[in-house]
């Protein structure tokens, strides 16, 4: 599904923000990235989306080698991806349901059936009945929740979300976590950047440890079930 090998990146000053980054993650796999600030978990994220290419070495994904995709296929890939960035990147001046119709209406998908479709990404992330809201007047898990609706409602085999609980409170991070392993259940890659430390204990699921650009992989962790009372 997804396949690193050798990847460096640096940047035209001479910072070396990745070096040698190998690791493969498999359908329908969940998979926590994580390090300091600084340690480069950002700019893999941007060379997974395709923002990106690295400097040297391959990302492959779904059997695309991301290295050489032309710059007018990278579109394409991306409505298989469903991408949740840091700033969660909302419109402001539309309300809910015209943010997740967004990436409905870019590839010309029929209103009508766009517009089921966005409703029920938003019932699937606990937001049902707010399609006429304005992202202003949401909480920050509701606006992190409406970011999850958008980058779903493609259907997409892969998720990759960058710090999807920063700036959140602890219920509000095991919330959003539910969502992402509900998706994970059902067949979806998943792969979160994240350096929260709520997150992170006691979860089945690989944890790829990035420490100043080099890459390390801890073992395999169960996850609590958060859902009990």
């Amino acid at each position: 599904m997804i396949t690193a090998s050798d990847v460096c990146k640096r940047y035209p000053e001479g910072r070396e923000a990745l070096r040698n980054v190998s690791f493969e993650i498999t359908t329908g796999e969940m998979v926590f990235l994580t390090g300091h600030s600084g340690a480069g978990k950002s700019t893999l994220f941007r060379l997974l989306a395709a923002i990106e290419r690295p400097t040297s070495g391959s990302i492959v994904i779904n059997g695309q080698n991301l290295a050489s995709l032309r710059r007018n296929a990278i579109p394409f890939l991306r409505r298989k991806l469903g991408l949740i960035f840091q700033d969660r990147k909302l419109l402001f001046d539309r309300n809910v349901l015209d943010n997740v119709l967004l990436p409905l209406a870019i590839v010309g998908h029929p209103a009508k059936d766009a517009r089921r479709r966005a409703q029920a990404a938003l019932a699937r992330v606990g937001l049902p009945g707010r399609e006429r809201t304005f992202p202003i007047a949401l909480s920050g898990g509701e606006q992190q929740r409406l970011a999850i609706a958008r980058a779903v409602v493609n259907r997409p085999a892969i998720i990759l979300a960058d710090e999807p609980t920063a700036n959140l409170d602890s219920a509000s991070a095991g919330d959003i976590f539910e969502i992402f392993r509900a998706f994970q259940q059902v067949g979806v890659t998943v792969l979160i950047a994240t350096h929260d430390p709520l997150l992170l204990p006691n979860m089945r699921a690989r944890v790829l440890l990035l420490e100043r650009g080099d890459l390390s992989e801890s073992e395999q962790r169960p996850v609590p079930d958060t859902s009990a009372p």
